[in-house]
């Protein structure tokens, strides 16, 4: 299909340098993306803007990997970012760096095993089939709903079963959904005046609202902690029940009560939040395109008949899984990887000195046309088998790259194929004000606004 042809998914048009910082301070909301001028999609090493620290954008794979994989430990996370997230989950395993975050790798290694997709599948499977009870109940009664928060609860649901063998009460799912809403909203890290005359390495102190709203997350997995805790040797095996057990290869020592609940924070926000990110883009999408959704109904009825979605099937829904990948592709939960240069060094031959910003967007590295044709279109066919060996390596990174790449990435594929298959089986979605869909990007890619959509049963053929 000629480039022409395909859709373009709503996204910022690129523009100049200072129009691009004027619709920034415009539109006032904190949105990360309306910053990019149009070189930011082209230029493989650039500076990003004028400030006061530096912002140097990387989009060159070859200079990526090296800065990721930080052998010397030259290019840790960005204070900015662990300003922003410590107050959620402390100095867990998503923010440290060095030895603090080579200890809690190797205690929470067991942690992993049960994120292994023929354990979790089941507990995959129950959340969908609570979800489709839902729906059938939105189908019945034309009641508008947000996309978004549907995406979140269920996600949440999932991991909630895989962390805690346990549902997600729906009260606490609704808390966790509007107070990250609001955290991500606010966070300091996401002001436009820090970014650009914010000195490297000061301290961040955030808003009052974002404080409220990380302590509303952290009580609510306080309270999950102790259920837990009080199933004592009755409790399941489990994520929870792993990072309880874990100790200190060194010291023998647990992890203490707060770092229990950073690390739980980090597998319940990391494991839903970014997989609900894409699954609402999804969805969106393909309320768009009913010749893609088509598509996606034969191949399901190719694999499974009218039946049942089983891990084995999700294996062979070969055009499903490409929508999601497309789709990680256009709108990467996290839109930028920050790092910050702990001492002076240079990048592909420009000198950088310490403190400056080092970023790296999967969102213009998915989007530059050197790397992608079509770079802004929807095209589930690039990952087809007879194409995907165009994929330039290093260019393709929604679950980051190097040593800290997301180990969550089979799960989030399998649960998204699971999720796709089964809703659009049985469903078509109505996106209402879909012309007004805009993304933003603040600490993940997120509509500027809820989606709010209708959903009615599928016709009969």
């Amino acid at each position: 299909m000629a480039a022409a042809e395909l859709y373009r998914p709503p996204a910022p048009r690129p523009t100049t340098p200072v129009r691009a910082l004027l619709n920034a301070a415009l539109k006032g909301d904190r949105d990360l993306l309306t910053l990019l001028p149009a070189q930011a999609y082209r230029a493989e090493v650039s500076p990003l803007g004028r400030s006061r620290r530096g912002i140097l954008l990387v989009n060159a794979p070859e200079e990526i990997a090296p800065i990721l994989a930080n052998p010397q430990e030259h290019f840790p996370k960005n204070d900015l970012m662990v300003g922003a997230l410590e107050g959620l989950v402390g100095n867990s395993i998503f923010v440290s760096d060095g030895a603090a975050w080579r200890r809690q790798r190797r205690m929470i290694e067991p942690a992993f095993s049960h994120m292994r997709i023929n354990q979790a599948f089941a507990s995959m499977a129950a959340a969908v089939d609570d979800c489709v009870s839902r729906w059938d109940d939105l189908a019945a009664s034309g009641e508008p709903f947000s996309l978004d928060a549907a995406m979140s609860f269920l996600t949440a649901d999932i991991i909630c079963r895989t962390i805690f063998s346990r549902s997600l009460d729906s009260g606490i799912g609704n808390d966790v959904f509007h107070a990250f809403t609001d955290f991500e909203k606010s966070v300091a890290s996401v002001e436009l005046t820090r970014l650009l005359l914010g000195k490297p390495f000061a301290k961040v102190v955030q808003p009052p609202k974002v404080r409220v709203a990380c302590k509303l997350i952290r009580d609510h997995f306080n309270t999950m902690l102790d259920h837990r805790l009080q199933e004592g040797a009755d409790a399941a095996d489990d994520i929870a029940g792993a990072i309880i057990a874990a100790r200190d290869p060194d010291t023998g020592e647990p992890f203490s009560r707060e770092e229990l609940i950073d690390q739980i924070g980090v597998f319940f926000l990391a494991g839903h939040e970014t997989t609900a990110s894409v699954l609402t883009w999804t969805f969106f999408i393909l309320s768009q395109q009913p010749a893609v959704v088509a598509r996606m109904r034969r191949e399901i009825e190719q694999v499974a008949g009218a039946g049942e979605i089983s891990f084995e099937h999700t294996k062979k829904l070969s055009f499903t899984r490409n929508v999601f990948r497309e789709t990680l592709r256009l709108y990467p939960p996290i839109t930028f990887i920050p790092r910050v240069a702990a001492e002076a060094t240079t990048i592909a031959g420009r000198k950088v000195k310490r403190g400056t910003m080092i970023m790296i967007a999967p969102w213009t590295i998915h989007r530059n046309q050197d790397f992608w044709p079509a770079a802004d279109r929807f095209d589930p066919d690039r990952f087809s088998s007879d194409r995907e060996g165009e994929v330039r390596p290093g260019t393709y990174m929604p679950f980051g790259l190097g040593p800290r790449i997301c180990v969550g990435a089979a799960f989030a594929t399998v649960e998204a194929s699971l999720i796709l298959s089964r809703l659009v089986q049985r469903y078509d979605l109505e996106a209402m004000d879909a012309e007004r869909v805009r993304p933003v990007a603040r600490l993940t890619t997120r509509p500027a606004r809820e989606i709010m959509c209708r959903v009615r049963p599928r016709p009969a053929a």
